[in-house]
């Protein structure tokens, strides 16, 4: 059981990083405007660096569902 709570874990904060840093990295590169953060090269690698993140908790929860299946 505690399984299945790490993998929705992951899968949920995956999703959000990879969704804030998707929009922070918009913004970064002033595709996104109406931030402060608008245009900012700093917010360009906050978000490159969220994303990352966000794709290594997919990756890690698939990993994990594919462990949990195999047995």
């Amino acid at each position: 059981m505690m399984r299945w709570i790490q993998i929705v874990l992951y899968v949920v904060l995956g999703l959000a990083l990879l969704r804030f840093g998707a929009v922070w990295t918009l913004q970064g590169l002033n595709l996104w405007g109406g931030s402060f953060m608008t245009g900012s090269p700093r917010w360009l690698v906050i978000g490159l660096v969220l994303v990352i993140a966000g794709i290594a908790l997919l990756v890690q929860s698939g990993l994990l569902l594919r462990r949990r299946a195999r047995g």
